[in-house]
């Protein structure tokens, strides 16, 4: 910007020179000396000796002020040009800028002088674009959700006033249909628990920081007692997890909040997994960093599914209801508690096998 007035300035200052040199002492002088007696002597009647003297006293002997006069007028000529073509670049900035908040998908245009500020405009322009979509997804996913829930609500609690209907009406109703039609309400009221829960879930997970406490934990002995503790899920479909440690892991972080990721993710790998399958645990120290794997068999998860796993209220399989899937909140809450204790969580799909792996520092 600088190096551009200091060119104005030049180029005005030699303007001005040339034009004054031009018209008082070059080859512009006689034409120009005449047409100024001629004037003199026409329409203010003066005697062409009086009209001579008059151009040389006006002009001849007042070469460096008419210089001056010659150099401000050009200045001023090349200043109007160049705001003109700085005020031509603003308003189009302008227009690119407006352009930001709209929701029109054309790319900003600009000058090719201004082809860097164009494409910081443009890229600014796609992150909100992306920014925008994802949130309309999510909040679409969330309103999907609570609809879902709405609906699971309903059922259970038709049915246990169904049930309890019955059993306020029929006084006299046989002992072992009493007995069903109470071990069936029972259930449907467990169930309606659940689904409250994962509403409270996810007022939580939007409202709630992460605060960590830390202590030193025995990896080995936690990844034991979490897999022992899904036995009872893992038995029907014939699937077992099988813990695989070499060497004793200690880390620095918080128990509570890492059992609830690991519970999270086998409770994902044994809902994916085959039947008669084994869910692999392991774990080893590297760099000073922990990994820690969960390896199942089953279906391929495909690599665009791969990539919204941890986000928020996102189901792998949408076809699942809330009588056999959570609220698409689990990974997610898992990613923000490894975030919170700056490690990584990462799934990887090939060949049917998937397989989760935590990163966590030993000693963060």
């Amino acid at each position: 910007m600088i190096g551009q007035i200091i060119f104005i300035l030049v180029i005005a200052i030699i303007s001005g020179y040339l034009i004054s040199f031009v018209l008082l002492d070059g080859i512009l002088q006689a034409p120009f000396a005449d047409l100024f007696i001629a004037f003199c002597e026409n329409v203010l009647q003066l005697d062409w000796y009086v009209a001579r003297d008059a151009y040389s006293i006006l002009f001849q002997q007042n070469k460096s002020f008419w210089l001056a006069i010659g150099f401000i007028i050009l200045l001023l000529i090349i200043f109007y040009i160049a705001l003109s073509r700085f005020t031509r670049y603003f308003n189009q900035i302008s227009d690119g800028i407006m352009m930001l908040s709209e929701d029109s998908e054309k790319e900003i245009h600009l000058p090719v002088e201004l082809d860097f500020l164009e494409k910081q405009l443009n890229n600014v322009k796609a992150k909100l674009e992306k920014r925008a979509k994802d949130a309309q997804e999510a909040e679409q996913r969330k309103n999907d959700l609570v609809v879902y829930l709405a609906h699971d609500i309903k059922t259970p609690l038709t049915s246990i006033i169904g049930y309890l209907s019955l059993l306020d009406e029929a006084k006299d109703m046989p002992v072992e249909q009493r007995e069903k039609y109470v071990t069936i309400t029972l259930e449907k009221s467990y169930r309606l628990e659940q689904l409250i829960n994962e509403f409270f879930e996810i007022t939580r997970f939007n409202l709630q920081s992460i605060i960590l406490e830390k202590n030193l934990i025995p990896l080995n002995y936690m990844l034991l007692q979490v897999a022992d503790e899904f036995y009872p899920l893992l038995a029907p479909k014939g699937q077992k997890a099988v813990v695989q440690i070499d060497d004793e892991i200690n880390i620095y972080a918080d128990g509570d909040k890492l059992a609830r990721v690991f519970n999270n993710i086998l409770k994902n790998a044994v809902a994916y997994s085959n039947p008669n399958s084994t869910i692999e645990i392991s774990a080893r120290n590297e760099n000073n960093q922990t990994f820690i794997s969960f390896t199942n068999v089953g279906k391929t998860i495909p690599a665009e599914k791969l990539e919204m796993i941890f986000q928020k209220f996102y189901r792998l399989d949408s076809a699942r209801s809330t009588q056999t899937g959570g609220a698409g909140l689990g990974l997610a809450i898992s990613n923000e508690i490894i975030q919170a204790h700056g490690g990584t969580i990462t799934a990887t799909s090939s060949d049917n096998k998937t397989v989760f792996t935590v990163m966590i520092p030993t000693n963060s």
